[in-house]
């Protein structure tokens, strides 16, 4: 029922959003014709506020879509694409209205209409993939649910080799300490025994020379 009210209210706002441009167009002829266009103008001014108030709905139903999980982030983005081309029409029409010499664009206006028209597919549906086509909301949100488990898992796995790796790490740089202290044991101990080979050296030239003297 949702996804209904939603693409009925993304069909209504694009008409509205193709009405405006069209009257805009209509007032700009009687003005050129030097008619009075008071009433046209009041009947664009109350459609610019209806279509800022559908485009505001629709920001609504859509944030609750993607809050609740029913549907997609990817899906959420790709109709917040539509919300705001709706926002960048709306801005173009409230421009047309106030400079009275510019024409809107109805071209483009009607085709943002997709929906409208028979026998041209409505933007709002062209998001639905093979695999969520004709599930119903339990099966889209048990879906959804399976997709955020993988994913959890697979952080979870993420998250255990990182851990696996950081403790590699620590223990890499234990090891590495460890030798760092066998290397400094060994060059003190290589220095001692340069001491005491030099002591010896000295007194074994002290005894050759006490030798010698008394030879």
């Amino acid at each position: 029922a949702a996804s209904v009210r939603r693409l009925s209210l993304y069909d209504a706002t694009c008409q509205i959003a193709q009405e405006v441009a069209e009257r805009i167009q209509e007032r700009n002829r009687y003005q050129r014709n030097g008619e009075s266009s008071a009433k046209l103008n009041v009947i664009i001014r109350s459609s610019l506020q209806n279509l800022r108030e559908k485009i505001d709905q629709l920001k609504d139903l859509l944030l609750r879509a993607v809050s609740t999980h029913q549907i997609t982030q990817l899906e959420g983005d790709r109709r917040q694409n539509l919300v705001d081309d709706l926002l960048t029409r709306q801005k173009q029409l409230q421009a047309s209205y106030k400079n009275e010499g510019a024409e809107p664009d109805v071209i483009r206006s009607s085709l943002m209409t997709g929906g409208v028209k028979r026998g041209v597919t409505n933007p709002w549906l062209l998001e639905e993939s093979e695999e969520t086509r004709g599930l119903g909301f339990d099966d889209l949100r048990q879906q959804q649910r399976r997709i955020i488990e993988e994913q959890d898992a697979g952080l979870d796995a993420l998250s255990s080799i990182i851990s696996r790796q950081k403790q590699m790490g620590q223990e890499i740089g234990n090891e590495l300490d460890e030798q760092n202290e066998i290397i400094d044991d060994l060059t003190n101990l290589v220095e001692n025994t340069d001491d005491k080979l030099r002591n010896q050296t000295r007194h074994v030239k002290m005894v050759d020379k006490k030798s010698t003297s008394c030879g």
